[in-house]
């Protein structure tokens, strides 16, 4: 989520050489044209889905005394791999071995760890290749018992956003020339987007729960960006003063329907926004976990830094920790 992700490559993982076609839609859903606001959208969505029971049979080792050895995979884009942040190991994926997962795989101990993720990605990359990196749900196999999924953003566009607000920025900053931009059709076409990305968020766990049955999935949040107040600091971070909250507003609805879609995908949901507000890109560099567009601490711009994927990872290690291996 940045201007283009650095793309990359697998530590680990035995990956086919041949790529899986992506399967047909798991379920179809119909997206509101109108000025419908996106809570209404997928509530409706989510209604029309039974819960996957089948896939919460309890956790690895629940309830047989000692855990199941941990096996654990990570899915994702840029957010997870880390770009910029030392010690790159994947140069193609710009993944970092200071990233989130690797963190929670330290944390952890765990029996094996496979992390995949790959800056630049989105839902298609979980079955295409990205460069010299397979399809990313290839690592996802019978006996793989934790998976981490953080998805989306690229699906919906955050780097041409990210663009497209500073460049219009110039225009008036003190005014919302961003939000006039997407609206100009009537509605809003990033809230649209969002809309339009949860059945590919479905459909990736869908075949996470067919690929390792057994495993527990947990699909994590994107932190905090901008200000949670709405409060700019333009030119700092160029958008325009209006523009601040509807994309605070936007990452919110972006989360708001990746929760959804775990709850309704028999997934759990990790919020890394909260644990994140008061350390956005707007703040001091001493201060800040998240880079702004000129980073000062190595990170890709718009993109967590060290210290934010160490919150990322805490938060992620107090829902799954306990189930070492």
């Amino acid at each position: 989520m940045a201007a283009r992700w650095v793309r990359g490559s697998s530590r680990s993982a035995g990956t086919d050489a041949g790529a899986q076609e992506r399967p047909a839609p798991v379920r179809r859903r119909a997206v509101g044209v109108g000025a419908a606001a996106l809570g209404g959208a997928l509530a409706l969505t989510a209604a029309a889905v039974t819960p996957a029971a089948a896939h919460s049979g309890g956790h690895p080792g629940a309830g047989h005394g000692r855990p199941a050895a941990v096996r654990y995979v990570a899915l994702g884009d840029s957010y997870t791999s880390g770009p910029a942040i030392p010690t790159q190991v994947d140069a193609n994926c710009a993944r970092s071995d200071e990233n989130y997962p690797s963190l929670v795989d330290r944390a952890g101990r765990f029996a094996r760890f496979t992390d995949v993720s790959c800056g630049g990605a989105t839902t298609a990359q979980m079955w295409q290749a990205q460069g010299t990196n397979g399809p990313q749900l290839d690592a996802v196999t019978q006996d793989t018992t934790l998976v981490t999924l953080q998805i989306g953003g690229n699906d919906i566009g955050f780097s041409s956003i990210i663009a497209t607000c500073a460049g219009l920025s110039v225009t008036a900053p003190t005014g919302s020339p961003c939000k006039q931009h997407y609206r100009a059709v009537g509605i809003d076409q990033l809230t649209v987007d969002v809309v339009k990305t949860a059945p590919k968020i479905a459909q990736v766990l869908h075949e996470v729960h067919h690929r390792a049955p057994h495993a527990r999935v947990v699909v994590v949040g994107y932190p905090d960006l901008l200000p949670d107040d709405g409060v700019g600091c333009f030119p700092a971070v160029p958008f325009a003063a209006g523009d601040f909250p509807y994309l605070r507003d936007t990452e919110k609805q972006l989360n708001a329907m990746l929760k959804i879609e775990a709850l309704f995908g028999g997934a759990e949901y990790v919020d890394t926004y909260r644990p994140t507000v008061g350390h956005d890109m707007c703040k001091a560099p001493a201060d800040r976990w998240i880079e702004p567009l000129v980073p000062a601490s190595p990170a890709a711009p718009a993109h967590p830094n060290a210290k934010g994927e160490q919150v990322m990872a805490q938060a992620v290690t107090a829902k799954v920790g306990g189930r070492r291996g």
